[in-house]
């Protein structure tokens, strides 16, 4: 064996796929702080000449005009770095139990976020099993979910907060109400595929076993819905969230990333608003990969993993 051979490092069979991984991320998220920038310049630029004019200041160079525009206290489109600066601040530099903390805020919102989905998983699995073991059920309830999907959250919303409040429910449940009634569908939809997954000499063959529907639900249909159960609930989760911020806007909320997006709104913060939104997805992404590893230990743990 030659000395170069004995000399070269050992490198890890992993290093490729990292690099083929990692790269492509990089030039996605570099495209997209390098547009956000392009389009803060364009659309805060206006306004700043406006400024120029009322100032006396003519002759601005391109440099100055960039700066400034990227700089301003009320932009109509925040630049990234503002953003970052935001939550650093009201992440950070916070106490998490103060009210002017984005943490505190999230946490409002988790928690009807939370209750909304289990609401709803629990709701949609329920209506699920019915609709495979009924075909009346099939025929005419399955429209009606998918109908309930056409009416705006933004419409539904204030009716179910003021009937709630009418009979004395307010504070968390209508939220998580609102959240149910956007998570349940998605989970409907993909537990009615999965339990009809099962092949049809699967089927026949738990009727030689002599084993019941229930047994059958148990034993067969159930294990073979777990892919699509878990991939519906990543939808259901996101679509949860969204719910649960949607409900703080018609209450009038002091609390959650809802109410900040409001507060925002009323005062002209666009950075406020963009950084909730920030924090908005980056919970969402979160609740997702909680989902997608409680995936992989269940079907692991079924030996259904890859």
């Amino acid at each position: 064996m030659s000395d170069t051979a004995l000399t070269a490092p050992v490198r890890s069979p992993f290093a490729g796929l990292m690099r083929g991984t990692t790269g492509p991320v990089i030039v996605v998220v570099a495209t997209i702080i390098a547009v956000w920038y392009l389009a803060a310049v364009l659309l805060n630029t206006p306004f700043q000449r406006d400024m120029y004019k009322r100032g006396g200041q003519e002759n601005v160079s391109v440099a100055q005009l960039v700066a400034d525009t990227l700089a301003q206290e009320r932009p109509v489109m925040p630049a990234p770095h503002q953003v970052a600066v935001e939550i650093w601040n009201t992440t950070v530099e916070k106490q998490i139990t103060s009210k002017r903390s984005l943490v505190y805020h999230a946490q409002v919102t988790l928690s009807s976020t939370l209750l909304g989905f289990v609401f709803g998983t629990l709701l949609g699995i329920l209506l699920a099993v019915g609709v495979i073991h009924s075909r009346v059920l099939d025929k005419s309830l399955m429209p009606w979910v998918i109908a309930s999907q056409t009416i705006p959250i933004l419409a539904i919303a204030p009716m179910i907060i003021v009937v709630l409040n009418a009979i004395g429910i307010s504070g968390l449940l209508p939220k998580a109400l609102i959240s149910t009634y956007l998570s349940f569908f998605p989970v409907t939809v993909g537990m009615v595929k999965g339990l009809r997954s099962p092949e049809r000499i699967e089927l026949d063959l738990m009727k030689t076993y002599s084993a019941s529907a229930v047994e059958t639900l148990w034993k067969l249909r159930l294990p073979s819905a777990m892919p699509y159960l878990f991939a519906s609930m990543k939808v259901g989760v996101a679509a949860s969230l969204v719910g649960a911020i949607v409900g703080e806007l018609p209450t009038g909320a002091v609390e959650g990333l809802g109410a900040r997006l409001l507060t925002g709104s009323y005062y002209g913060q666009t950075v406020q608003i963009w950084s909730a939104l920030i924090v908005a997805a980056t919970l969402a992404a979160l609740l997702v990969a909680a989902i997608g590893w409680a995936e992989k230990l269940v079907l692991k743990r079924m030996g259904m993993a890859r």
